[in-house]
């Protein structure tokens, strides 16, 4: 038997071993290639016996393969192990691309620890804890490094060493909850990407990252080729999500980017260097502009009120009216100031499809009662206070709406 004899040799995709024991379709060998799904890592993929394994589980320390079908292979026999190369080499890369997020995070974050990873079919994600708040710039910084490095083919290897050791030592990244498939009879396997012979390259003499890990990995970091940093999400307290992409995936999401930088480029009519200090003068403008629209209409809708004059409703002031081209949120804030002001009540009605009201009250009577009122006769929600309410989403004209009210 062989435990993760694949991470030792993950180079290895075929393979000839002894059918150690059968158990449906699930078959242990005497040695497998086949890495068992461990701390993030998929399964390999291939066939045994030209039968498709379906998954690889690690029981007991060993792989156990589970295959499509019940073989015809038995005990003793011999067969042939093929793992799917392709999905192997992805597994390879997008592992030691892991390392080299880390590493770039020791050189940019604060306070770092290790939350796990996954690799995905499309993308790779890295949890990461530390104090230091991961924005859009900093994402730019880590993928510039992790590619950096890449560029910078630093050899990567791998060693056992006594546990005991690995925990006095402070470079190695070390997280026995989430790396259990590195340890093993007081032993911890230690994955190293080593330093760069290029002089000029970041932190050349240094280790790019040393961790305790289980998986698989390519021997240098010209191996890895093309990683994009996609994006980051907060999966939980303290923890920032980093995901990128390996190969294929990271080519054409960094033409993606290419691609928008050009045509912003273009539509800008500026250098690419100048880009982001032109998006930020067009975006203050069209603050600016969106903020004199808003001046604009509330002047326009104001005037509107101004020309209605107030009716009486159950002793009541009632100034009844319909706008066009405003947001009921805009509304909201018109109708109640003006409660109390020429009217008691002040219901707008939005000539939207389908319209919607909007009213203020600064009386007895309750502007959510009202909008309830209309709800029950045209069907339709909203809700809102005894002070300002609002409501949509009418099976009625404008003008329905306005006799209902009046």
């Amino acid at each position: 038997m062989s435990g993760q004899r694949a991470a030792a040799e993950p180079y290895t995709t075929r393979f000839e071993s002894e059918v150690q024991s059968v158990d449906g379709r699930k078959v242990w060998l005497e040695e497998s290639y086949f890495y068992a799904e461990s701390g993030g890592q998929p399964a390999d993929r291939g066939t045994i016996g030209d039968v498709p394994v379906e998954d690889v589980r690690l029981v007991d320390g060993e792989p156990m393969h589970v295959l499509a079908e019940e073989p015809s292979f038995r005990p003793g026999q011999r067969v042939i192990g093929s793992l799917d190369r392709s999905f192997r080499l992805y597994c390879m890369r997008a592992h030691t691309a892991s390392h080299l997020l880390y590493g770039a995070g020791r050189r940019l974050l604060e306070e770092l620890g290790y939350g796990g990873f996954d690799i995905g079919e499309e993308k790779v994600r890295v949890d990461l804890e530390t104090s230091t708040p991961i924005d859009d710039e900093v994402l730019v910084e880590l993928d510039r490094l992790v590619n950096r490095a890449v560029w910078e083919s630093r050899p990567v290897s791998w060693e056992a060493i006594p546990v005991a050791e690995a925990r006095e030592r402070e470079e190695i990244a070390f997280n026995e909850a989430t790396e259990e498939g590195a340890f093993t009879k007081g032993q911890v396997r230690i994955v190293t990407v080593g330093e760069s012979g290029d002089n000029d390259a970041t932190n050349a003499t240094d280790p790019w990252d040393v961790a305790a890990c289980g998986g698989t990995h390519v021997r240098n970091t010209r191996e890895v080729g093309p990683v994009t940093v996609l994006e980051r999400s907060n999966p939980g307290e303290g923890m920032t999500r980093v995901e990128f992409a390996v190969g294929p995936r990271a080519i054409e999401r960094r033409t993606a980017e290419k691609r928008a930088t050009l045509a912003a480029k273009e539509a800008l009519g500026a250098s690419i260097d100048a880009v982001p200090e032109e998006l930020e003068r067009v975006v203050t403008t069209r603050e600016e502009l969106e903020e004199e629209v808003r001046t604009l209409n509330g002047q326009l809708i104001e005037s509107q009120l101004e020309a209605v004059e107030p009716t009486e409703r159950d002793g009541e002031r009632w100034l009844v009216t319909t706008v066009e081209g405003a947001s009921a949120n805009e509304l909201s804030e018109i109708a109640q100031e003006r409660a109390g002001d020429r009217a008691d009540v002040v219901a707008v009605v939005g000539r939207d499809s389908p319209p919607f009201v909007v009213v203020g009250s600064a009386g007895d009577r309750s502007a959510a009662a009202v909008v309830d009122d209309l709800t029950d006769a045209f069907g339709g929600g909203g809700g809102g206070s005894d002070r300002v309410a609002q409501a949509g989403g009418f099976d009625a004209e404008p003008e329905e709406l306005v006799d209902a009210l009046e």
